[in-house]
């Protein structure tokens, strides 16, 4: 099997980018399909369409309805197809991005992801997580080509709430630990091959960033910086952690976290707070040294993300709610078996029960 690392085509990242986003566009095609909220269009619309001015594209809106279902897919390809759009923006948060991707597949035209938030790793990647209508986790979507660019405007960034940046520093913390598993046991990286050195390298360095300025950078955007630690973490939560997944690989984290999905008590809770129980969880079942497990779980309390099954809203904890998740967490075609050892949904359930005692002694509950 190849070493094999993709990536997108091109990354920018600074504040006050989204206003050249036309000048940009128009060298992917001559009309665009932007997908945002109605929320999203009232906060920043305005600069994207603004910046279309004076360029040799067009652009034109269509809200979200708020679920990367394929449904809302076939709709908005619909109306990218009818009104002669041959590039897709997609602005906003994951599942935006994620739908965008998808749209653009469909419709054989290139893509601009443009992040309102740094919740997640989606971004970067040539994939989408697509659910039910009703928020289930259903499939992943492999694409053959990672976005034609991703623009990170910092200054509508660090003006988002702190959770969702948190929430990605969440998503970021289990690359590493999914790369390093997936090197392991030899198995295929979202990429569709083994990982390269240079790959490995990026997930280390999201680690170690994570570690080094995540806590910097919760405590300036809670006072309203942006600063160099916040800008590191936006570029982690994206840009390392985005490559480092895909090229490095899924393993127990992002599977815990699907199988999380089926409990409708979850379905509040943001994908990286999930991920980030989810990462305990597959620490747990490598059962690595107790000093670095303090480690993990201390930054993640530092940070506010959720350690405990109250935390992720299971106030109520029955071992048939536990087996579910485990179960569904154990799919055939999910990451889980991408660990170097044998699972099971008795394994993942026992490692989910201890996840959740370390993180509430260390809560002191």
């Amino acid at each position: 099997m190849a070493n094999i690392l993709i990536s997108p085509s091109k990354y920018v990242q600074g504040a006050g980018e989204l206003k050249k986003l036309g000048s940009y566009a128009e060298k992917y095609g001559r009309k665009a399909l932007a997908i945002i909220t109605e929320s999203g269009y009232k906060r920043c619309g305005f600069m994207a369409k603004d910046s279309f001015n004076g360029t040799g594209a067009d652009v034109i809106f269509e809200y979200f309805n708020g679920e990367c279902c394929k449904s809302e897919i076939d709709r908005l390809k619909e109306i990218a197809v009818r009104e002669n759009c041959d590039m897709i923006i997609g602005i906003g948060g994951g599942k935006i991005l994620d739908t965008a991707k998808a749209v653009a597949y469909y419709a054989s035209v290139p893509v601009l992801i443009c992040p309102t938030i740094a919740s997640t790793d989606a971004p970067c990647s040539a994939l989408s997580v697509i659910y039910t209508e009703d928020g289930v986790f259903e499939e992943y979507l492999f694409f053959p080509a990672n976005p034609n660019m991703v623009l990170m405007d910092t200054e509508i960034i660090s003006k988002s709430p702190v959770r969702l940046t948190v929430s990605g520093m969440g998503d970021a913390l289990a690359t590493y630990f999914e790369a390093r598993a997936c090197k392991a046991s030899g198995a295929a990286s979202c990429a569709g091959g083994q990982i390269t050195s240079a790959a490995m390298a990026l997930a280390e360095l999201c680690f170690k960033t994570l570690m080094d300025e995540g806590v910097k950078a919760k405590l300036a955007l809670e006072a309203g910086a942006c600063t160099p630690a916040v800008e590191k973490i936006i570029e982690t939560n994206t840009l390392l952690s985005g490559i480092g997944f895909e090229s490095g690989g899924l393993a127990g984290a992002h599977a815990i976290h699907n199988g999380l999905t089926v409990l409708e008590e979850c379905h509040h809770m943001y994908h990286g707070e999930k991920v980030a129980f989810g990462t305990i969880t597959q620490l747990v079942l490598e059962n690595i040294p107790a000093e670095e497990l303090e480690d993990i779980i201390d930054w993640c309390i530092e940070l506010g993300l959720p350690v405990t099954l109250k935390e992720l809203g299971i106030t109520e904890v029955t071992d048939e709610k536990l087996m579910a998740v485990a179960t569904a967490a154990c799919a055939e075609n999910d990451t889980l078996h991408n660990l170097p050892f044998e699972v099971t949904p008795e394994k993942v359930c026992a490692a989910i029960k201890a996840a959740d005692a370390y993180g509430r002694y260390f809560l002191g509950e």
